[in-house]
């Protein structure tokens, strides 16, 4: 029973610890919108309400929709590419000088840059969004794993070995495991900045999505809608955090314990 309930304070802790800089965010907002009485920063239950009246509506499920359906694309790429170009590059010692030089170019490009000229070379285009953020998230997603692999440790890869562990096996139960830091931190990292980069390619190019949303919105200044937005793709972002990276990573790291 003293188990039960101190498992029940861990959990009661862990989960106001999060909540509660949130409610403070929320009341600070409060007080300075009726404090300043300004038009630019409305009070967070107008924000509410455009948000419910969006939600209503439909808008709101549709631009998520398509926001969503651009990032999920965008990160599975650069994850899939990244992650085998820099275990190449960790690998092997050739691969990392002949890559290296490139990489550190694409990891200084501006994003806006690379958006412009696949917009340019693309068109218009759901290829072109698509390929605009995954280009911008390989590189680093490539240097996260590079120091993964170089971090590995070559004697448990040596026993696979003694042990005619199969490549398949070796590669699963042995490299791979070991990159799992490596690879949800990249993850974590690479999705903040893909949000970000995806709300950019849709205010330029596309005619849908939160970024759109956005951009309609800041041509009538209307903060009360840009806000409302911005707090239902807040709300995704802690979503996708709390229940799928946090409870894969655990899930994932139980070999550790």
């Amino acid at each position: 029973m003293q188990g039960v309930l101190k498992f029940g304070g861990h959990f009661a802790r862990g989960r106001w610890a999060r909540v509660l800089p949130a409610l403070l965010a929320m009341g600070l907002w409060q007080w300075l919108a009726i404090s300043l009485q300004s038009k630019t920063l409305p009070p967070p239950v107008d924000v509410l309400s455009v948000l419910w009246q969006e939600l209503l509506s439909g808008d709101l499920l549709f631009h998520l929709g398509m926001t969503l359906r651009r990032v999920a694309i965008s990160f599975a790429a650069a994850m899939l590419l990244g992650a085998a170009l820099g275990m190449l590059m960790g690998a092997s010692k050739i691969w990392d000088r002949l890559l290296d030089s490139f990489l550190i170019l694409a990891l200084n490009i501006p994003a806006l840059v690379t958006i412009i000229l696949c917009y340019i070379w693309f068109g218009l285009s759901e290829t072109a969004a698509v390929v605009a953020v995954t280009v911008n998230k390989i590189p680093m997603v490539a240097v996260s794993m590079r120091e993964g692999a170089r971090a590995v440790d070559k004697k448990l890869l040596q026993v696979a070995r003694v042990y005619r562990l199969s490549r398949r096996d070796t590669f699963f139960q042995v490299y791979l495991p070991q990159l799992t830091p490596y690879l949800f931190a990249s993850a974590r990292n690479g999705l903040s900045i893909i949000w970000k980069i995806v709300l950019v390619v849709e205010l330029l190019g596309r005619s849908d999505g939160v970024g759109f949303q956005i951009g309609n919105y800041f041509h009538f200044f209307d903060i009360t809608g840009i806000l409302a937005y911005t707090m239902a793709f807040a709300c995704v972002v802690f979503a996708v955090e709390a229940l799928l990276l946090r409870p894969l990573e655990t899930h994932l790291n139980r070999w550790r314990e």
